[in-house]
């Protein structure tokens, strides 16, 4: 920005690098350019100084629709001077003093862009619905307000030069707005809501699995225990046979020789019998052929045997006078009173003992 000292009756202009300025003295050009510097008298000098680098003026308005929707526009035009003295001379850049009210050049400006814009950009949208509008409107509006600008008479006369236009949104009312919104966001809703279901549904199919692979697992387990009891069942109940096998082969051995021994036993009881058997037929056979007194002989001496033990006998006369008539009394028998009183002597010799 330029730089002003002031002195009295002169004053002294520093310029900036981006600021052209036109100085007039006496209705004549007596400096111009950018980046001066010089002397004037304020009593007969006027200053006006035209920035020449790129002016950035953003617009906003309205406008209907061929449906009668309203809507806003935003955009930013983007220009520079390309001549400055034309500039100078039919817009108001003047320096002013100290304290003065500043120039109303840029703001002149502004307003007949800002204008231009309006007018095209409303022609444009009045023949497009609101549907065409937010959909193209954006790209058809800067083509329109580009070519228009460029080419519009009144700014090439005052040295203004259009380098872009920037069409920055079509919107509409904030209830059209939201309106519009709402399929568009329930339809993101579906699709949210979708997303999470499918979601679900894959963690539940992916625990299904788990479960489906943890039971398959149990059941295998299962399998497996079953088979473990049936093979141990198997393993006890042929332990059982082959022990009780064991045992019957036992038993039937015991039983054989328990057999065995009681054929010997009965065999030899059976043997025993028929010597004792034989014995007492032979001694039957023995005594069959004896005498009376002898065998009463022998009887007395194996009742002797049986008899118990006596200290003294007493034999009276009449006893043995008895005794010994019935000995002579048979002579026939003198053999057997014989043996007997043999018999009856050993008796005696035993008892008298």
């Amino acid at each position: 920005m330029a730089s002003i000292n002031r002195y009295p009756w002169i004053s002294h202009f520093l310029g900036s690098p981006t600021g052209y300025v036109v100085h007039l003295q006496k209705g004549g050009v007596r400096h111009q350019g950018v980046g001066q510097a010089f002397w004037y008298r304020p009593a007969n000098s006027v200053l006006s100084e035209v920035p020449v680098d790129d002016q950035e003026l953003p617009t906003l308005f309205h406008a209907i629709t061929r449906d009668h929707q309203d809507v806003s526009v935003q955009a930013n035009v983007t220009y520079r001077f390309i001549d400055p003295v034309s500039v100078s001379s039919r817009l108001d850049f003047g320096l002013q003093p100290a304290g003065g009210s500043q120039a109303a050049g840029k703001e002149q400006v502004a307003t007949i862009i800002g204008q231009l814009c309006q007018s095209h950009a409303i022609d444009q949208i009045a023949t497009t619905t609101l549907a065409e509008a937010l959909e193209r409107g954006v790209s058809q509006l800067r083509h329109v307000l580009t070519e228009a600008l460029r080419a519009d008479t009144r700014l090439l006369s005052t040295g203004i030069e259009i380098l872009g236009v920037q069409v920055l949104a079509v919107r509409p009312e904030s209830d059209v707005e939201r309106a519009l919104q709402t399929p568009v966001r329930e339809q993101l809703q579906a699709e949210a809501d979708r997303a999470v279901y499918e979601r679900r549904a894959v963690a539940v199919e992916r625990e299904r699995t788990i479960s489906e692979n943890e039971m398959a697992s149990q059941i295998e387990l299962a399998t497996r225990r079953e088979n473990l009891v049936a093979q141990e069942g198997a393993n006890a109940r042929r332990q059982a046979e082959e022990k009780a096998a064991a045992g019957l082969i036992a038993a039937q051995a015991s039983a054989e020789r328990k057999g065995i021994n009681a054929s010997a036993e009965a065999n030899q009881i059976r043997l025993v019998g028929e010597a004792a058997a034989a014995r007492e037929a032979a001694t039957m056979e023995v005594y069959s052929g004896m005498e009376q007194a002898t065998l009463l002989a022998l009887a007395l001496r194996d009742a002797a045997a049986s008899l118990p033990s006596i200290g003294n006998l007493t034999i009276t006369p009449d006893l043995l006078s008895g005794a010994l008539a019935g000995l002579f009394r048979e002579p026939a028998g003198g053999t057997v009173h014989a043996a007997a009183a043999r018999v009856a002597a050993g008796t005696a010799g035993s008892v008298g003992k």
